[in-house]
């Protein structure tokens, strides 16, 4: 049994931001796969769907809590669905990866994203799958960020002309997890991680 997480804010204004790339990258998956519609859980406080893709039992949670509260969502569905955490797929937006790629990684820490560490604080580990979705990205040659405050830009809406790469990665990052539940993640790593 896997839990994929897509991590973003709830409601309207974050709706198409960079940092709900993790949230919408999980919709993505309850369409491609043909899961039921989303229906809202309080004991989970997120938004849940649950289905087989192939023999493999699948559970996709969009936590209504805030992105730095992320892991007490992600708490409460890993001990009611006992899921282990090596089954469990966090999808999330990161600024340290270029727009338009992804990456996955497993037992990392979390690169300073305030979701992530949530989630690795309420689980109390950080032994499950990540896929990182990248967001825009305005670095010098030496690597030292251009953009002064970073919060602002990732929950702006995608501009028009950033769209098309986002919906690349959305789709990438979506293959991707189900990629880790139906063939393993040794599979989906080599298949995504082609810089």
């Amino acid at each position: 049994m896997y839990l994929v997480i897509g991590l973003g804010n709830p409601g309207e204004e974050y709706e198409n931001t960079f940092h709900n790339l993790g949230r919408m990258s999980a919709q993505k998956i309850q369409k491609e796969a043909k899961l039921p519609d989303f229906e809202l859980n309080e004991k989970f406080q997120s938004l849940v769907t649950e289905g087989k893709i192939d023999k493999e039992k699948v559970v996709v949670a969009l936590p209504e809590t805030f992105m730095n509260k992320s892991g007490k969502a992600a708490d409460a569905l890993v001990k009611s669905y006992k899921v282990k955490p090596e089954n469990v797929i966090v999808l999330h937006d990161d600024a340290d990866i270029g727009l338009g790629k992804i990456k996955m990684v497993k037992n990392r820490n979390s690169g300073g994203h305030k979701g992530v560490e949530s989630v690795m604080r309420a689980l109390k580990t950080k032994d499950f799958v990540r896929v990182r979705i990248g967001t825009t990205k305005s670095i010098s040659k030496k690597g030292i960020w251009r953009d002064r405050d970073l919060m602002n830009q990732v929950v702006k809406k995608i501009p028009a002309s950033q769209k098309t790469l986002a919906a690349k990665e959305v789709k990438l990052a979506s293959q991707a997890a189900l990629m880790t539940v139906q063939e393993g993640l040794g599979k989906a790593m080599s298949e995504y991680n082609r810089a």
